[in-house]
């Protein structure tokens, strides 16, 4: 079955597009055939991945607004089994148009629910915008679960504390199913000790939903997007690509004890 996985966390600059393109990537390499919807109409996901703007002919804001099926917007990627609904300007409109819908939470878990194309997928990662808007909560809506990048800072747990409340109001008016997925710590720094501060409290306020893996500080993970690039295909020996490859095994690894008992 497909597993969808809302990449969110309302702060922004934490490392969401960037774990939503590397983890994406990694899945895929990995063999599981996954698919990035850039849910922000930055379109940064989509950019990072080396979709241009002129090539974004069917974006996910036509999608959303019911307009197109989701398969007549996908882009494959340069990455084998790797495949993205881009995103545009026009996206960041879209709130006040799904203001005016009956269902205007459930338009993304329509979109997906509706389309044959989706279900070909083992993984689809929804990058959401930097905030709990409307975009935000028709992911959370349409996913299984949500991953949540958190920045090694001192703002984190407050940020966390908000994210989760938010979770639980979805989860017990829209999704009951809903659940974390896991936190990943990003943007670590050894040097730094915050860093092992805000990992400490952040592993006793959440347990193991706190994945093993942390994700460095990394130039190379900074310079790949403006080569259209995922860092693993920039620079796979780099310790921010390595990092999400381990991520990735660890996801993996997880589900099959989670299956397995």
């Amino acid at each position: 079955m497909t597993k969808t996985i809302a990449v969110a966390n309302q702060k922004g600059g934490v490392g969401k597009t960037t774990t939503t393109i590397n983890l994406g990537t990694a899945l895929a390499a990995t063999g599981k055939r996954t698919l990035i919807i850039d849910l922000d109409p930055q379109g940064n996901a989509s950019t990072g991945l080396g979709i241009s703007r002129v090539d974004r002919g069917v974006s996910v804001y036509q999608v959303l607004m019911g307009d197109d099926d989701l398969a007549d917007g996908i882009v494959h990627t340069a990455i084998p089994h790797l495949d993205l609904l881009p995103s545009t300007i026009d996206l960041s409109g879209a709130e006040l148009e799904l203001a005016n819908m009956p269902q205007r939470s459930f338009q993304m878990r329509k979109t997906i629910v509706d389309s044959k194309a989706a279900q070909t997928y083992d993984y689809i990662l929804i990058d959401c915008p930097p905030s709990l808007n409307l975009l935000t909560l028709n992911a959370m809506v349409a996913a299984g679960s949500v991953l949540v990048p958190l920045q090694c800072e001192f703002f984190a747990l407050e940020g966390l504390s908000l994210l989760l409340r938010t979770v639980e109001r979805i989860r017990n008016n829209f999704n009951p199913g809903l659940e974390i997925q896991g936190v990943v710590l990003t943007m670590y720094d050894r040097r730094n000790n915050l860093s092992d501060q805000v990992a400490t409290d952040v592993r006793e306020y959440m347990g193991d939903k706190v994945y093993d893996t942390v994700i460095p500080r990394n130039v190379r993970m900074s310079e790949a997007p403006s080569y259209g690039k995922p860092a693993l295909l920039y620079d796979l020996r780099c310790s921010g690509s390595q990092a999400y490859v381990r991520l990735a095994s660890e996801i993996l690894r997880r589900e099959r004890l989670r299956h397995a008992a």
